[in-house]
């Protein structure tokens, strides 16, 4: 299709155009083959900026830190996802999610959220530990195993049991499955062409999704004819009600069970079998990070939520894994009013293209970027923390609802894992397998395991440091854990709220309750005051680390000596607590 060049305003230029591309389809067959390589070569050969023509659409592609806040910060009247993302309508449904008017699908993801908050995802490490146990009972001592195939179904028992429930987990065969790879394998970049294409994959999914409405109904209506209840999401779902009071139907039902599975699920797969692959190509960090775990929990110790945040090292690898494999390899905003970026005029119409696997691989940004290297989200480098510039799981108020989640899961598998077996690649020439959006391990991808011998190490306690700390150095965080309460802080916080990010998932109301609340009428979270007493500044500061949208800001300011209390301000400089 012949596309018009747009009439541009004084002053302003239109993105410059990728290079090759063809008489009327554009760049049409190197999106649909190869979508990375095209954005890879936009990006090297015309920077942070660069328009494609593609399917008769003309797309403008970003990339780096200030594109992606740009991007991501824009309203939705001016820049908005759902027309890109009504590829996932034969997944979730018509009038579902993305297919929703803006009104609708505010109140669908205030529905989905009450699986994904702070206080469910305190309660799922157990969960998940139990699944993982029970997936590997009857490997023996060693042998192989796919592990693209293992995490695939790892992670829908234990998606669906933390999401959804355990009678929907106990009821599940191969068959699931199957069916949830047939859906996931049905989203393909062809699908931005035409989600409706009469090829294999599609009628695939298509098919797959009209099998799960039914076993899901099922479990509905066997709910409602024995009034048995459950503490989970599809319970939560069965209650729900739209603000005019009207219910959800089985296929809206089974719609948002499986935007919850999206959220939780694809992520977790892909980048648990990747960390597994990258560790064992990586011997030296694969036994710090055993090492990390063998200090954290000892010979028996229990994986639960509070533990799962305190190893780094883990979870500096599992990043890592996210910033080279990002699941989703394209994000996607269409521009609903004439849009500007740095004097390029961007008319209405156009599709802005966000790719986090080439961003996340800018030399400007992150070193030796093609480089497995988890330490660079350790102290003092913290790459990850430069604003916008690890976006994993998208960013703005539309990031992946289920990134926390997925992080939890993933620790929790690798956690339980690595404490039980040793691993090995049978093939190191693993492949990206770019059959659909998230980008897995070609398969099959063997792994060789043999079972570790038992620890003699006792649970420690646990010092937040990596393990590679000295036993003199553990000896005395173990005094420090057991010692009197420090003094009072010298230092007094400011709070500073980006609400435009925030989705509600409460962390920092668990934090720190006497500081944090979310306001019922804009379901976002406030304060009761943006200078909080010093007391609370631990609590505060772990608020901010573990918020899943950095929603909020920090900054410090000393405390005048007169703002101390009386007992600290009278000590001698020579006492033990004093400075």
């Amino acid at each position: 299709m012949f596309l018009r060049r747009p009439e541009v305003p004084d002053g302003l230029k239109l993105a410059p155009e990728l290079s090759r591309g063809l008489p009327l389809v554009g760049h049409t067959v190197e999106f649909v083959r190869d979508t990375i390589g095209m954005l890879e070569r936009a990006n090297h050969e015309l920077g942070e900026i660069a328009a494609v023509r593609v399917a008769g659409r003309r797309m403008v592609a970003l990339f780096g830190p200030e594109a992606h806040e740009a991007v991501f910060r824009a309203k939705d009247a001016v820049l908005d996802p759902r027309e890109a993302y009504k590829i996932m309508t034969p997944v979730f449904g018509e009038g579902m999610v993305y297919d929703a008017t803006p009104e609708k699908m505010a109140e669908q993801f205030k529905m989905l959220l009450p699986a994904l908050k702070d206080r469910r995802m305190r309660t799922y490490g157990e969960t998940i530990l139990d699944e993982v146990e029970r997936s590997v009972a009857d490997w023996g001592d060693e042998g192989e195993v796919d592990v693209v195939d293992y995490c695939r179904v790892l992670t829908n028992f234990t998606s669906s049991r933390c999401l959804i429930g355990e009678e929907f987990r106990e009821r599940m065969t191969d068959e699931f499955a199957r069916i949830y790879h047939d859906l996931e394998r049905g989203v393909t970049p062809l699908a931005y062409i035409d989600a409706n294409l009469p090829i294999p994959s599609f009628k695939k999914r298509d098919q797959a999704r009209i099998r799960l409405v039914k076993l899901i109904g099922e479990i509905i209506e066997e709910r409602k004819r024995t009034g048995r209840t459950g503490e989970d999401f599809l319970q939560t779902l069965m209650e729900a009600r739209y603000e005019d009071g009207a219910a959800l139907t089985h296929d809206e039902i089974t719609g948002m069970l499986l935007a919850a599975m999206f959220a939780g699920h694809h992520t977790s797969s892909v980048t648990t079998a990747w960390a597994l692959i990258e560790l064992c190509r990586n011997p030296a960090y694969m036994r710090r990070v055993v090492a990390e775990l063998d200090e954290v929990y000892g010979a028996d110790g229990q994986t639960d939520y509070a533990s799962l945040r305190n190893i780094p090292v883990t979870e500096h690898a599992v990043k890592e894994t996210l910033r080279l494999y990002p699941p989703l390899f394209l994000l996607i905003r269409v521009v609903q009013k004439d849009w500007v970026y740095k004097g390029h005029h961007l008319p209405k119409g156009t599709w802005v293209l966000v790719s986090p696997t080439v961003s996340q691989r800018d030399r400007a940004v992150f070193t030796h970027p093609y480089t497995f290297d988890p330490d660079r989200f350790a102290e003092p480098r913290s790459e990850g923390k430069k604003d916008w510039a690890f976006i994993a799981f998208g960013g703005g108020r539309h990031k992946c609802l289920g990134n926390a989640f997925a992080l939890l899961q993933i620790k929790a598998i690798l956690g339980t894992l690595l404490r039980r077996y040793e691993f090995e690649l049978v093939d190191p020439k693993v492949k990206p397998d770019f059959h659909g959006l998230v980008i897995g391990p070609s398969e099959p991808c063997r792994l060789r395991y043999r079972k570790r011998a038992e620890l003699s190490v006792t649970p420690a306690v646990s010092t937040g440091e990596p393990a590679s700390v000295s036993e003199e150095a553990r000896q005395e965080a173990r005094e420090e854990a057991v010692a009197p309460a420090p003094k009072q802080e010298r230092v007094q916080l400011h709070i500073a709220l980006d609400l435009d990010v925030c989705q509600g998932h409460a962390v920092c109301v668990n934090e720190a309750p006497e500081v944090f609340y979310l306001d019922d009428e804009t379901g976002k979270v406030a304060v009761h005051t943006d200078r909080p007493d010093p007391k609370h500044n631990d609590a505060v500061r772990a608020a901010a680390d573990y918020c899943p949208q950095r929603t909020i800001q920090l900054e410090e300011e000393a405390l005048p000596q007169e703002a101390l209390s009386q007992d600290e301000a009278s000590l001698p400089s020579g006492c033990p607590v004093a400075h």
